[in-house]
This record gives C-alpha cells, structure tokens and sequence, in this order.
C-alpha cells in the first residue's frame, strides 16, 4: 500500500514537471485596425511567427481602459507592437503634414497606455514598423512623417511583393544586442514603410541603421528587453534565418 502510494504521487510529480516545461510563454499582439469596414484583425506572419519560435499569441482588443490595461498587462508574458497606420504626429508634438496618412487615435491610446503600463513591469517588449516609430515618439523621439518628402534616396523603403526578400542592407552596431545575436556587422532586410524615425528617443540606442541614415532597429538598455525593427520579420521568418532569431528572442526573453 505504501509502496503504491509512492509510485502515484511521484507519478504525479512527473506530471506536474511536464505540465510546466510544456507551458509555452503568451505574447500578447495589439490588433490591426480596419477603420473601413471597422473591424480588428491580423497579418498571420505575427502569430505564426511567434509559435514558430515557441510562443503561444494572441491579438488583444481595442481598449485603453485603466482596469482593461491593467488586467492585460498583468495576463500576458510579452507584447508584440504591430505595423499599421501612421502614428499620430501629436504623440510627438508635432502637426500633422499633408504626407501624413490614416491614423487611428484611439490605437495611438491603447499603445500609450499599454507601453507605459508593461514598461513599469519590465516585460518584453517587440516592435515592428509601425511599432518601433511608436516606441519611439512615446520615448520623446520623432518621426519623418513621409520619407519620400522629408529624407529622400535612393534607398528602397517601399518594397512591391513579394516581402520576403531583402531590398536593402542594413549595417549593424557591432555593440548592440542586435550584433551578439545575429553575429553580423550587415544584413539584408524586406522594407514597406514611408513614415520613419527621425531624431531617436533619448532612452533608445541604435542597433541598425540604412546606408541612407534610417534607424532601422533600437533598443532600450535600461529594460531587459526592449527591442524595435523598423523590417518586417513576419513577412520572412519562414525563409530568412535573421527573422527567425529575432522572434526566438523576443519569445526567450518572455519565459
């Protein structure tokens, strides 16, 4: 009897082991907003991206509620920043120019929120195009609000299809945590953007940068991970081993 005993409860032990190596961490990703046809959805490179590396996704609702942050801030193990429509150039203080595109406010609430709220948890943080601008104008930075007006090259930010191919170089600080990951001074990389940083936030360092001077990726040493990319690692994880890495990390710093 005591013999049996014995075997279940360490049978049960062994379970629990398994029952927590299998827990994948969760990334919280700040949906896609549709004004059109008013709708939330999601490019499915983000969420497949993210399980391919481990992760287990999942697009969050349009809110910027106090209690509804709160609540999300504390659910979930890291947050993914999205692409999407223009940031608003009041977040940056400045006003808006005729190159601007569609912006969406009440998104524009919802990440002032959420990144304050996950930055004072210091929980990993991954923005992608549209969020790594983000990031930086609600860090104090700025933004082109239309490269092709205000920093014109030859430099080919506006990729056609398809966007899992590189159009463009980046050259990386051989001292940012860009470098010990992806052990490469230089890396090919897909762009579709016309918005970009401009003069980066004080509480972000550079990790690439294009031949034409564009931020391409930043990070913020003073949290343990927060990281942008101005590429897009959704659209080329399948085929691109850099993309995979990237999101590999972000999930890592998530467990």
């Amino acid at each position: 009897m005591w013999y049996t005993v014995c075997v279940r409860k360490y049978r049960w032990k062994v379970q629990q082991v398994r029952m927590v190596v299998a827990v994948k961490p969760t990334i919280a990703i700040l949906p896609l907003i549709d004004v059109q046809r008013e709708s939330w959805w999601m490019v499915p490179g983000y969420m497949e991206g993210i399980l391919a590396a481990g992760g287990l996704p999942v697009m969050l609702p349009l809110t910027s509620d106090d209690a509804d942050i709160k609540r999300i801030t504390a659910m979930y193990d890291g947050f993914l920043f999205p692409g999407g429509q223009d940031v608003s150039p009041g977040l940056y203080g400045a006003s808006v120019s005729p190159c601007c595109g569609e912006t969406v406010p009440e998104l524009d609430a919802m990440s002032r929120a959420l990144f304050a709220a996950v930055t004072a948890k210091e929980k990993p943080i991954l923005g992608i195009c549209r969020g790594h601008q983000l990031i930086n104008a609600l860090l104090g930075g700025d933004l082109y609000q239309d490269l092709p007006t205000d920093h014109p090259s030859n430099i080919s930010h506006a990729m056609t299809p398809p966007y899992d191919r590189a159009v463009h170089d980046v050259n990386i600080d051989s001292e940012s945590p860009l470098y010990r990951l992806l052990k490469a001074s230089k890396i090919g990389v897909n762009s579709y953007h016309h918005q970009a940083v401009k003069t980066l936030a004080k509480d972000l360092k550079p990790m690439a940068t294009a031949p034409d001077g564009i931020i391409e990726a930043a990070y913020m040493p003073a949290l343990p991970f927060v990281w942008t990319v101005q590429w897009h690692p959704e659209f080329s994880y399948q085929t691109d081993p850099d993309s995979q890495r990237i999101f590999r990390a972000f999930v890592a710093s998530c467990e």
